[in-house]
Order: C-alpha cells, then structure tokens, then sequence
C-alpha cells in the first residue's frame, strides 16, 4: 500500500520515522508547488536523495570544504557541458582534483543536505513508493534517518516549527529508554541532560523551570528528541486536561487514528490514540490500537505491556488476548502465551488465527500433540486453503514428532498451493534432503532462490548440497552469497568456507573463515581442531 498525505498534516520527519521504524524499501517523494524532491530507503536507511531543478551542491559543498578551488569546479563545469550523462563528481575524479574517496565522502554530505533542505517545506504532498530504487545504482549511502532527524531538528530556528510538536507547556512528555539505547544517533549537550527530566511526571513547564535554561532552547531540544522517536507524549496536566476533555475531541482523535492506522502512518496512528487514552483513561480500545502499533513495529515489550493494560481495563475482546499472546511468544515468554493463547480461543471458538497462533506456541514449547490438534482445528475453521503460515507449522510439527512422510506430504501439498512462496519450498527441500532425495531438493532450493533471491538460507541450503556432492567451487560461491546476505547467518558456513580455502591450500583465508566460525560459536570442536592442526603445520 502506497503511504500518502499532505506535509500539513503529518510533518516529513514523521514521515521518515515511519519508513525507517518500518524498514521500508522505496522512493519517498516530495511536491511542493514547482519544487520536487526525492529520499530513497533500503531497509529503512536512507540510501540516496535529491532535488529536481535545484543546482547541483556537490561542487559548491568541496569549494566550501576547500577539497577543491573556485576556477576548479568551473573548469569541471565547463567540462560537464560537452561530456553529456558525466555526473560532476566522475569528472572531478577523472580530472585527479579530488580522489574516489574524497568523492564518495562528499556525496554522503550532498545527500545530507538535500534531506536538512526538504526538511524546511511545510506546505505540499508526500508519496512513497515502495521497491522504487535510483536510476543510478553506482553511489549509493547506508544512513540511519534518526540522526539526519536530530541533526535536522538542531537545525530548527523557528519556534513555529517546534510548536507542532509541543503545541502547549502543559503536555507531559517520557523517553523511551529502549529505543535511545539501541539508536546509533548522537545527542546534544542539552538533549543529555534533559533526559533525566523526561520521566513521564513533569509537564514541559516544570521541566523548564527546572533545567534552568529558556523556553526556547528547552524546546528546540526536546523538538529534536521527539522528531527522532526517543521521547512521546504520555499525558498532560490535569487541570488542563480536565478543562479540555469532550466528546467531540476524544472522538476526532480515535478516528483520525484509526484512518493513521489503515493507511500505515503508524507513528502518528499511535500518536492519536495517545491522545484518546490521555482524556479516557479508562478506555482500553485506545490501549488495543497502541499495543497493535507496536507490535507492527517489532517493539514487543510496549506491545505486551500495551495490550495486557488493555485487557486490564476491560478490554475483553479476543483480539486483544489473540495479540497479547503473539507479543508474549516474540519475547520468548511461551507460558505466559500459552495462557494469553487459551483465554482468546475460549473467547473466540471458531476463530481459525488464534488456533493458528494457539498451536505455534504449542509446537515452540515442544508440545507437539497439542499443536497438531490445534493446527488441524484451524485447517477445519479456515474452510479453505489455509495460509503458508499454516502448512509452515503443520509440517514442522509433523517432523518434529518424527512423522516424516506426513511432514513431506504436507510440504508438497503448500508448495502446490503456493507455487511462488520461497519459505514453503524450502521446507519441502529440506525435507527432500532427509528423505534421500538429493536432486529433487536441489532443483526444489533452486526454485526458491529464483522466488526469493534475498533470502540467506537458500543460499545456505543450495551450499550445502553442493558441498555434499564435492561440487566445491558451486558451495564457494553460494556460501559467499549468503553471508553476504546475512553475515551472522551461523558458524557451520564459515566451517565449511574454511574447509574450502584449505582445500584450495590457501590455509591464510582458511584460518580466518574458521576463526570467524569460532567468534559465533566458541564449542565448535572441529574448527578448534583444524585450527590446532593448522598451527602444528606452519
């Protein structure tokens, strides 16, 4: 689904947060009037961006810079005129003024800087593509939108710009301790030692009056905190609120979150809710919505917390409990799913998703009868082809019983229904593989890296038939694509690219692949061996 909008009503750092929270892949652009810019994602990192009809700031940035001299960039500029499709920086390169390096760092800033520039429009439309990449593949950035977003809002020097943030002194802001722990962006000075007054108990008033310095600075710091997502709003002063709490407001703030939430905005979707929860502290549909924004956001302990707060509050509803059980089994608390899980389908007998849901936590916890009986439930209420999900956890559940021809059966019966799903195929090759059938799972995982071409473990898997079969040069190159695509994927592929080099007698790149193996996992015997007997022969 396309995200869309006008920058009056959701402001483009938001916009930013949420293809970043996201990881999406695609083209944001923006339109303001006659002006038109471009940001695109990889993954949630910002990987180029740029602006139509604006001049080039890549030579004027190394004039400023002093990498390049004034009569320079207009020699190189003249020189563009007559070699059409040159980009300005291959020309600098070409004429040995600024080194690759020196270009690939500068380009990195341009970018930056096109980002700070759009970041000024307040007026226009947004439209993000996803899967939509640059025309020029040949410089590309990995940059993580958090830190152009406090750079940005350091950049911010117009209160009005900050008052859309904190439209009143009264609001009640706290950090998200989590998120700022995990986040590569750096703070300023005053953004430290605000952190502390953050703490879901002071209005932005008491938080001034204690920090000691004015309005303004006070608020362009924490405008940059709650740009980059590590500080939201958690309530407001109660004589303010209760002067302001209506029906009409609740109800205006709950729709316009549920339609955040239907279009995908779902930072500003929770930021609604919020705003419900905070003048109907009682209502627990508001909690729902915000425990279901975390859980799409992988942010599973705010999700928990969220719903079971909800349920708390009389939110009885299976859904709620069907989303609580799911946040508990991300987080590993398997008991306390299984619970979450019973509750929801004594709510909802014939829902066929939360036996789905209820018989994945049995097949995690190892209870592998109870997870057949509730996965063949569900088969029974979907009344039709069930999701890959299904055929996913059936099949394992079936093999982890040690019913191995039900467990093929069973893949062969999803990859038919599903010819193009990459995860299903490659179940149905593994269990090919077990069973003896060699070419069969081969041309299977080779299939499904034609679907999924992204996806680590078909590359894994396609390596480790060949590397069965001794076909080592074909193992070489498929283990290299999936730690390319995965660098942790596990130690038994740098194991086996280590036994490969060593093979090739280039023991130097052997030793490294094994050590590599060691660091993921120390109590790998084997590779502990061949390194002892790598020393003993040098």
């Amino acid at each position: 689904m396309a995200i869309k909008g006008s920058l009056k009503e959701a402001s483009l750092p938001d916009v930013l947060q949420l293809l970043a929270l996201g990881q999406k892949t695609g083209c944001l652009s923006i339109a303001d009037r006659s002006n038109f810019g471009y940001i695109y994602f990889e993954k949630g990192r910002i990987c180029y961006a740029s602006i139509v009809n604006r001049r080039d700031r890549l030579g004027d940035i190394l004039v400023k810079h002093n990498r390049i001299t004034q009569e320079q960039l207009t020699a190189a500029v003249h020189r563009q005129t007559k070699e059409h499709g040159k980009k300005l920086g291959e020309i600098l390169v070409a004429m040995a003024v600024i080194s690759q390096a020196d270009l690939e760092r500068y380009m990195r800033v341009q970018i930056e800087e096109s980002v700070y520039y759009l970041f000024t429009w307040t007026q226009g439309t947004f439209n993000f593509e996803a899967d939509v990449r640059p025309e020029r593949q040949d410089f590309l950035v990995s940059i993580n939108p958090e830190s152009l977003l406090l750079e940005g809002a350091r950049r911010v020097d117009e209160w009005g710009l900050i008052e859309k943030k904190i439209p009143s002194f009264d609001l009640i802001f706290a950090l998200d301790k989590d998120r700022l722990a995990i986040s590569e962006a750096k703070l300023t000075d005053t953004q430290q030692r605000l952190l502390p007054l953050l703490d879901g108990s002071r209005d932005v008033n008491q938080v001034i009056e204690d920090f000691g310095l004015g309005e303004f600075e006070v608020g362009k710091a924490l405008y940059g905190l709650i740009t980059a997502g590590f500080v939201h709003r958690t309530g407001r002063t109660a004589s303010a609120a209760d002067a302001q709490i209506t029906d009409a407001r609740v109800e205006e703030h709950r729709n316009l979150g549920v339609a955040f939430y239907k279009t995908g905005m779902l930072d500003e979707a929770a930021r609604e809710f919020r705003r419900v929860a905070e003048l109907r502290p009682g209502e627990a549909n508001a909690h729902f919505y915000i425990g279901l924004v975390a859980l799409k956001q992988a942010r599973w302990r705010e999700a928990m917390e969220t719903l079971r707060l909800a349920a708390e509050k009389g939110g009885g509803r299976p859904a709620v409990f069907h989303n609580l059980g799911f946040a508990y089994e991300q987080m590993g608390r398997l008991d306390e799913a299984e619970t979450a899980y019973a509750e929801a389908a004594a709510r909802a007998r014939t829902d066929a998703k939360v036996y789905l849901g209820w018989g994945v936590v049995a097949l995690k916890r190892g209870d592998y009868a109870s997870a057949a009986g509730r996965l063949d439930r569900s088969r029974e209420l979907f009344g039709q082809v069930p999701p890959p999900a299904w055929f996913w956890a059936r099949a394992l559940t079936a093999a982890a019983a040690g019913e191995f021809e039900a467990a093929e059966d069973l893949a062969e019966e999803a990859a038919e229904a599903y010819p193009s799903h990459a995860a299903l195929q490659n179940n149905l090759a593994v269990l090919k593989e077990l069973s003896g059938d060699l070419a069969g799972a081969e041309e299977m995982v080779r299939a499904a890296r034609k679907n999924e071409p992204s996806l680590p473990q078909l590359s894994k898997n396609l390596g480790d038939l060949a590397y069965r079969g001794s076909r080592y040069d074909e193992a070489w190159e498929a283990y290299n694509r999936a730690v390319e695509l995965a660098p942790d994927l596990g130690d038994d592929v740098y194991f086996k690219l280590g036994n490969i080099a060593y093979k090739r007698n280039d023991r130097e790149l052997a030793a490294q692949l094994w050590r590599k193996a060691l660091e993921i996992n120390p109590k790998h015997e084997l590779v502990k061996a061949n390194l002892d007997t790598l020393s003993a022969l040098s």
